[in-house]
């Protein structure tokens, strides 16, 4: 956390993973927990397994673009001071930076699956509709958290922030919506 560039990397991943598994549980609710025969079980099975997925994609695909991205700054510094900076504490606290960002980045779709999941773990077999709704209201809440926070982060309105960005999940849920109802 050291270095001056792991804070900032860290809030941008973890944002933008966080809005993108919201989307994706979102499809999945509209995609199966709204049709008339909708099995709770899968409905559960794909939300979980789906986060699963994006966790591991996206923590190892900013794991390697971090990586990535330190080992050409550390070469950079390393020519400019005319040694090897890799074994230096600065070289460590590269390598440290990049696990740091994508792990973080890895529980932001662990965290949106567990919240959006709680319904239909909660309620009981007979209220899929119920607990789907719940759920979307539930993805709607979390866009706004994230988008408050990020409004309090970057010293802008933050309900605005939470605002927009809970609008541009009901656009998503409306458009996608209407592509379900359309197949």
């Amino acid at each position: 956390m050291s270095l001056p560039e792991t804070g900032p990397a860290l809030r941008r991943y973890f944002v933008n993973t966080m809005f993108d598994s919201t989307f994706a549980v979102l499809g999945i609710i509209i995609g199966s927990a709204l049709t008339a025969d909708a099995d709770r079980s899968l409905v559960i099975s794909t939300i979980i397994t789906s986060c699963v997925a994006l966790a591991i994609s996206t923590g190892s695909s900013v794991y390697e673009a971090e990586t990535l991205e330190q080992s050409r700054r550390m070469g950079e510094i390393g020519r400019a001071m005319l040694r090897p900076v890799e074994e230096t504490n600065l070289g460590k606290a590269s390598k440290a930076s990049a696990a740091i960002i994508a792990i973080s980045n890895s529980v932001a779709p662990l965290v949106s699956g567990a919240i959006i999941v709680s319904p239909f773990l909660l309620l009981g077999e007979g209220t899929m509709i119920v607990a789907a709704e719940v759920a979307i209201v539930l993805a709607i809440v979390l866009l706004f958290c994230t988008g408050f926070t990020m409004g309090m982060l970057s010293e802008k309105n933050p309900w605005w922030k939470g605002i927009r960005m809970s609008l541009v999940g009901m656009a998503a849920f409306v458009v996608c919506y209407l592509i379900a109802g359309a197949v």
